[in-house]
């Protein structure tokens, strides 16, 4: 029984080991163009709560570069980025008002993005919610950062 369950564990770890070698975690592509912000505290907010999936400057803690893991992070980063990225902006027709309703109604950031204490950063306060759809509507009129303009 013993050596079953220690070849079982053994298995479990070779297993883990061989999924590290397939190369897809989150990458950072340079910054191509943000919206003009209305203020430095919308961008600060946005930084907080919204950039580690909807830009290229998403910070990755080092578990989660660990397959299978890592391969979810991936997924969930290219859903928002191709939704909204913060990082990918062009002059143009944007969605002002679809980002700040995903906030206003809840809906983003995601409940489990600050499980554990994670992504603490990016659990705002109603005021700070409130300021940050006002300063989203604000800052993305006029923009295309992705998702349904593009």
């Amino acid at each position: 029984m013993k050596r079953r369950l220690m070849f079982g564990v053994i298995g479990l770890i070779a297993v883990i080991g061989v999924l590290q070698l397939v190369p897809y975690r989150v990458s950072n592509p340079s910054v191509r163009h943000e919206p003009a912000w209305d203020s430095p505290q919308t961008r600060q907010l946005a930084v907080a709560a919204c950039f580690d999936c909807h830009s290229n400057e998403v910070n990755v803690y080092s578990w989660e570069k660990v397959a299978p893991l890592s391969w979810w992070i991936k997924d969930h980063v290219d859903k928002g980025r191709s939704a909204l990225n913060f990082s990918e902006c062009t002059q143009g027709r944007g969605e002002s008002d679809e980002a700040g309703e995903t906030i206003r109604e809840g809906s983003m950031p995601p409940g489990y993005f600050t499980w554990f204490g994670l992504h603490s950063s990016a659990k705002l306060t109603s005021a700070e919610k409130d300021q940050l759809v006002a300063g989203l509507q604000a800052s993305l009129t006029g923009w295309n950062c992705g998702g349904e303009g593009d």
